[in-house]
Order: C-alpha cells, then sequence, then structure tokens
C-alpha cells in the first residue's frame, strides 16, 4: 500500500470516467478540493452531480481515472475508513433515523457511523456531542427525539452527526430540499456562521438553485451530461453563459446583497 503523502488537497479527482452497461455516465471528470475553499456543485436534474458524489463515497468504481482523499488513493486504501473522513447530510440518511432516537443520541452516533444508536454513551461522547449541538446551534434540542423534530431542525443535527466523526470534507446533498422559505433562510444563515467557524471542514453543496449559494462558497463546479462544464473560484465561474448552458436557457444572474437569484427565458419563452 502507497505510503499517504502529505498534500494541501483534500480531494482530487481526475480523468475520472464510469461507465455501467455500456451508459457513460460521467466523462474526463477532474476537480480538486483545497483545504480553506468550500465549493458548490450545481447542475440540472441528471447532469452527474449524484454519480460524483457516489464516486467519492466509493460506491461506484471507476472505469478510468483516479481519486484522491487526504493523500489517499482510490484502490490503495481502505476506503471504508477513508469514508469516514467524509461527513455527509442528505434525505437518505435522515430517511433512515430512528423516530424515538434523541438529537444527542443521534449526533453521538455519528462517531460510529451507525444508524440507530445502541450502545451506552461514554461521558466523553455526551461531552463531545454537547458542544457539537451548541456548534449547530441547536443545544435546546439536546432530549427531542427525532420524530419531533422539525425539517431544519433534523439538517441541523445529521450536521452535527457527520461534526461528530471530526471530517475533513463535509457534504450537503441538496440539504434545502423540503424546507419552506423562511426555514431555508435559517438554515443557510446557519451554514454562512459555520464556515466562518476556524475548524470547520471543508463543504462542498449540492444544489441546482443559486439561491442556496452563501458569500462562504468559494469555488463552483458546473456540470452538464456527465462531465464538468466549468470549474473555478466563484466570481470567475457564475456567469450568465455558463448557467444559460447549464439549464438550457437564456439565464440572468441577479446579485443582490452577496446573495443570488436566477431569471430564466426558456426556448418556450417562460420564465421561471
Amino acid at each position: 500500500m502507497r505510503k499517504q503523502q502529505k498534500t494541501d488537497s483534500i480531494l482530487e479527482v481526475r480523468d475520472l470516467r464510469i461507465e455501467r452497461q455500456g451508459t457513460e455516465i460521467l466523462r474526463g471528470v477532474s476537480w480538486t478540493v483545497k483545504r480553506g475553499e468550500h465549493w458548490v456543485i450545481l447542475g440540472a436534474n441528471g447532469s452527474g452531480k449524484t454519480s460524483l458524489l457516489s464516486a467519492i463515497l466509493g460506491y461506484f468504481m471507476p472505469t478510468e481515472g483516479d481519486i484522491a482523499l487526504l493523500g489517499n488513493p482510490f484502490g490503495e486504501a481502505d476506503w471504508r475508513e477513508i469514508r469516514k473522513r467524509i461527513g455527509v447530510v442528505s434525505s437518505s440518511v435522515s430517511q433512515m433515523m430512528n423516530d424515538v432516537e434523541t438529537a444527542l443520541e443521534s449526533i453521538v452516533s455519528g462517531k460510529f457511523a451507525m444508524i440507530d444508536y445502541w450502545g451506552r454513551i461514554t461521558v466523553a461522547d455526551r461531552r463531545r456531542a454537547t458542544r457539537i449541538l451548541e456548534q449547530v446551534e441547536a443545544s435546546h434540542l439536546a432530549a427531542r427525539p427525532w420524530v419531533f423534530l422539525s425539517q431544519g431542525e433534523r439538517q441541523r443535527i445529521l450536521i452535527g452527526r457527520a461534526l461528530m466523526a471530526n471530517p475533513k470534507l463535509l457534504v450537503l446533498d441538496e440539504p434545502c430540499a423540503g424546507l419552506d422559505p423562511a426555514a431555508r433562510e435559517t438554515f443557510l444563515g446557519f451554514i454562512q456562521r459555520l464556515a466562518g467557524k476556524k475548524d470547520s471542514p471543508c463543504m462542498v453543496l449540492v444544489t441546482h438553485h443559486v439561491e442556496e449559494i452563501m458569500p462562504c462558497f468559494s469555488h463552483m463546479l458546473f456540470m452538464k451530461n456527465g462531465a464538468v462544464l466549468a470549474s473555478g473560484p466563484r466570481e470567475e465561474v457564475l456567469t450568465n453563459r455558463n448557467l444559460s448552458k447549464v439549464f438550457n436557457g437564456k439565464a440572468t444572474l441577479i446579485t443582490h446583497r452577496n446573495r443570488f437569484h436566477l431569471r430564466i427565458k426558456s426556448s418556450t419563452s417562460a420564465v421561471v
């Protein structure tokens, strides 16, 4: 096994190609996430966002190309252990949580990558989980069962659960799905504050809504048809031209107080 190399990169994807049953799912994807960067993966439905995440997490074996996390190349390290360094917040995790498990127990379970935690909580784990509840601004929810948490509260607890394992990369897979407008703004404000903490992991937000791009996100990866359309610093990549290509319509990006809104005129002249 190759010795892990010191690197400033959290994640490196190089010339990634994935083919299944004669269908090319991803092609020529290259992407590097460095320490201190927060990224947005933006693309329409079916653009390859989920497939890219699955490859990074080790659920899709590359047909060609390389993936490395914290200097550990895929195929030359135990990806079950490497995967623990990535925190994931997604609807699939939310749906598996036990209704009677308290918020604090849910956070502790993240240390063991376990759903429906059944072990005895040590004093040290309880103390750390309590600190994380403070970090995710949810101390008041410690004893509340999962079934009685709102969607926004559940997202915060899932982030706390991911932080329990001290990840270097935190993936937020469409975390605002199911939130009403007010809850979404509250949650996004929380994400902005979390990113500003000195011990915050690198974050990757997966979305198809520019309205969810907070000022903390420094870089963007645009995907279309399983390939990278554009990648780089947000101020260079987030343009009308790229957005028009991503969403197949004439896009106009509106910026107001460091937030973004999008108007698209489709081929049928509808405005969305």
